[in-house]
């Protein structure tokens, strides 16, 4: 099953949770594209999600997830003990989306905005959809 997580290119927090599922996800079940990117725009569309979200989603087979339960969704795939926040699935969707949401509108002043891209590793770079120019 194909798992993409698009996620927010300009934000460092977006960045740092890219990272953190890289090492925490050793059998590359995930793969990475930015909402900016070209590929990320047509699989909003291709998905029919609104052009207007710019957070962290989660594209899973036929089927995305965003907010709180595409970072749940994306936790119980991980190694270690972060499979347990899965758990959290059973607080009902809007509750756990207020702190989502709280985070995410502010994450640009908590924890700024990228510069420039990241460059994925040899090791990443299989794992990152990449806009043909």
């Amino acid at each position: 099953m194909r798992r993409i997580v698009l996620f927010d290119g300009e934000c460092n927090l977006c960045d740092a949770s890219v990272q953190f599922i890289l090492k925490r996800d050793p059998s590359g079940m995930f793969h990475f594209t930015s909402l900016q990117s070209e590929i990320g725009q047509s699989l909003l569309l291709e998905y029919n999600i609104p052009a207007t979200t710019n957070s962290f989603l989660l594209l899973e087979g036929e089927h995305y997830f965003t907010e709180s339960t595409a970072a749940l969704k994306v936790a119980r795939n991980l190694s270690g003990f972060w499979k347990l926040f899965y758990f959290g699935i059973v607080i009902p969707k809007p509750l756990r989306d207020v702190v989502y949401k709280w985070i995410a509108k502010n994450r640009y002043k908590w924890f700024g905005k990228k510069q420039e891209c990241m460059l994925p590793t040899p090791e990443q770079k299989g794992r990152f959809l990449i806009d043909k120019k």
